[in-house]
């Protein structure tokens, strides 16, 4: 069974990568990790989210943001190709929104794509989906799980 690194991103975060607007995934850690991705929209949305998203879409308002966002589940893939950032601020990347990066770290993202939504409940960190968990479900079937993967084996996914 082959498997594919998943990253879980709370909405609207995760539907702005897919649609190739939001080039960048800032986090507090660092990562080695290079290559496909998919994206997994988080289950929650708290009030801190609204909050932030209210200020996106301020920001960011040529992006037609849809009324309603899947959660829990994998929405996209996209290929990561670095990893920015430090406590003194990241380096120059050709073509990258800094408007996005926030730091102290930010996932550089690639060749979005927006897949069509398959139920899976994610993890924190990088985490291994099966290739047939983005086949569509039987109706009643219960939603995959994940397999949490250190980010020193990530590469190994592939």
């Amino acid at each position: 069974m082959s498997s594919i690194a998943c990253l879980s991103v709370r909405q609207p975060w995760a539907w702005a990568i897919v649609h190739g607007h939001k080039p960048v995934e800032n986090r507090t850690w660092t990562a080695e990790f290079r290559g496909r991705l998919l994206i997994h929209a988080g289950l929650t949305w708290d009030k801190a989210g609204r909050e932030d998203f209210a200020r996106l879409r301020i920001a960011f308002p040529e992006i037609n943001w849809p009324a309603q966002y899947e959660l829990g589940g994998i929405v996209g893939e996209v290929v990561m190709t670095d990893c920015i950032g430090s406590l003194t601020g990241p380096r120059p990347v050709p073509g990258l929104d800094m408007r996005w990066w926030t730091g102290p770290y930010g996932f550089v993202l690639k060749d979005a794509k927006p897949l069509p939504f398959a139920p899976f409940r994610g993890l924190q960190g990088f985490f291994a989906v099966p290739e047939e968990a983005l086949l569509p479900l039987p109706p009643g079937a219960p939603v995959p799980r994940a397999r949490y993967v250190p980010d020193d084996r990530t590469q190994e996914l592939l």
